[in-house]
């Protein structure tokens, strides 16, 4: 049985020459934090990323503690862009411009929702048009 995702949070666009000009991991964590415009307590503590304020000056400041690497995507999702993925496949040789998000069942069905609704609105359009005497363009 396979479990749908939950919605996914509307990230920022980020400019590519930005992430191109990040020399490392380290740093992509540092801009994707800045970029969300939250604090360091944001990320720590109860719900956060790591648990106290110390472990997350290390990770992000010095660099002499490791990045929980499982803990990346909520990362993400909480600072709302995703900088460190887009410069981890731009420092594989990846051109992170020509991809796109995969939609979720409930978008799919959302976006087909809204297209056919477009589709009546258009008919509606044409047959108050024709109603009125105009002609539909």
């Amino acid at each position: 049985m396979q479990h749908e995702l939950a919605a996914r949070p509307p990230m920022l666009k980020v400019d590519p020459d930005l992430v191109r000009r990040i020399p490392t991991m380290t740093k992509a964590l540092q801009v994707c934090q800045t970029l969300s415009g939250l604090d360091d307590k944001a990320f720590v503590g109860e719900g956060g990323i790591v648990k106290d304020l110390a472990q997350w000056s290390r990770i992000m400041g010095s660099g002499q503690h490791f990045f929980p690497q499982n803990e990346l995507n909520r990362f993400m999702d909480k600072a709302g862009n995703e900088v460190p993925v887009l410069w981890l496949l731009h420092s594989r040789g990846y051109d992170f411009t020509l991809l796109h998000r995969l939609e979720s069942e409930t978008e799919r069905k959302l976006r087909l929702a809204e297209e056919a609704l477009a589709r009546e609105r258009e008919k509606n359009r044409v047959l108050v048009e024709a109603l009125h005497g105009r002609v539909a363009a």
